[in-house]
């Protein structure tokens, strides 16, 4: 926790605190009889209990820290702030600060107060409870009051973001869904990805499905109406005719460009690989390149995902080595070998990951979240990586690969 955080927290409840309903008199009087027959603590005490039972949770979270300064003998005049502190008492009050925090944020929380409960959990470091709140929280079919607020908090502050992508599928339909999870991408760990990529999938998929089942059904009425993407083009090619299409393209190729994060097995797979199976038989011009090996795209689409779903793997995999033997830039190999190492990974084809890797990938920045060592640990194929590191002249790599295999053979043991 540093001092900007504590200092945006403490101002954010002051202001709070400013719009408070006013108190009472008689609670007034109450606190000051309780001081003078029981003394000050009694008095903090008691303006605890009486905060705590009106639910005036931004006072009491000032009030559990004038209790604390008072004990210490710290100035009052502020007490939710820290800048009063001094440093051998700083760690002390913290405490009280966090415990403080908790206990409002999670009192706020069982209210429903989604964004008022994040502005304490948040300082603390402690999201686990907002994103339990939020995944209980239903997804709103349009606007309403207060669910931006949600879903900024599960979005764009990383707290639950695949009911952050829910919420705005919902609320703000599919092209600014993709828009924005395109921005926040990268910010996502492996695992958030996966599951927004999925549910990308699942939505485009049925809206893609339902579009093409309806221009069917005009020609034959009697198609069953369960039946899947790849089922309806079957023998159907004047699906595209004259250009047509059912999906907006740029949706298409970005979901089916998602679904490269998902993992197997999962169903969302099956329904990526019938999107660019129908994204390859649209017409040329509503097909868009991309970076190599996707220039193809929906072709090396097909590629990748039949690897991934374990179907006709050996000629996909070929259909990247391809690419990557064939590239004329060197300068450009790597991002071909990274894309080919990456499959035979999720192949569990690890020595050949090994030996492509090592001919390609070892010079790659600590940005890359590849990692050619974890992978030659992982293959039991330390001796490629003693020797990339004598090839680098990486004594330290070398010595540390060493030692690694010392690990190992201890860990047999």
């Amino acid at each position: 926790m540093n001092d900007r955080q504590i200092q945006q927290c403490t101002e954010r409840v002051r202001d709070f605190c400013r719009m408070t309903i006013t108190m009472p008199d008689a609670t007034f009087d109450q606190i000051a009889e309780t001081k003078s027959s029981d003394g000050p603590v009694a008095a903090i005490d008691r303006l605890i209990e009486t905060l705590r039972e009106e639910r005036k949770y931004h006072k009491l979270f000032d009030a559990r820290m004038l209790k604390r300064k008072f004990e210490l003998g710290l100035p009052l005049s502020r007490p939710s702030t820290l800048s009063d502190v001094p440093e051998d008492l700083r760690k002390d009050v913290e405490e009280t600060y966090i415990e403080a925090a908790r206990e409002a944020g999670e009192l706020l929380l069982e209210e429903g107060n989604i964004p008022e409960a994040w502005m304490y959990l948040k300082v603390i470091r402690e999201p686990e409870k907002v994103a339990a709140k939020i995944e209980e929280t239903p997804v709103p079919r349009e606007y309403e009051p207060g669910s931006e607020q949600i879903l900024n908090i599960a979005l764009y502050e990383g707290v639950h973001p695949v009911k952050g992508i829910e919420m705005m599928l919902a609320s703000q339909g599919t092209c600014s869904t993709i828009t924005t999870l395109d921005q926040v991408l990268h910010n996502l760990s492996p695992g958030q990805r996966r599951e927004c990529a999925r549910l990308m999938v699942r939505s485009l998929y049925s809206d893609l499905r339902e579009s093409v089942l309806r221009h069917v059904q005009q020609r034959m009425p009697t198609v069953p109406p369960n039946a899947s993407l790849r089922e309806l083009l079957a023998g159907r090619d004047w699906i595209f005719e004259g250009g047509n299409y059912h999906v907006d393209v740029s949706h298409l190729s970005a979901v089916v460009r998602f679904a490269r994060s998902i993992e197997a097995p999962a169903e969302e797979l099956e329904l990526a690989l019938q999107m660019a199976e129908y994204g390859s038989h649209l017409d040329s011009q509503l097909q868009y390149a991309a970076e190599p090996p996707f220039e193809d795209f929906y072709p090396a689409h097909i590629a990748f995902l039949k690897v991934l779903l374990g179907k006709d793997v050996d000629p996909s995999l070929q259909y990247f080595r391809d690419k990557l033997d064939n590239e004329p830039d060197e300068q450009d190999k790597p991002l071909l070998a990274y894309v080919l190492v990456d499959l035979l990974m999720r192949s569990d084809r690890l020595d050949e990951a090994v030996d492509v890797a090592a001919q390609y990938l070892t010079n790659l920045g600590e940005d890359v979240s590849f990692s050619f060592a974890e992978l030659c640990r992982e293959a039991g194929r330390l001796d490629a990586l003693q020797r990339v590191m004598r090839e680098r002249d990486d004594l330290v790599g070398y010595t540390a690969a060493l030692l690694q295999e010392e690990s190992g053979a201890v860990a047999a043991e």
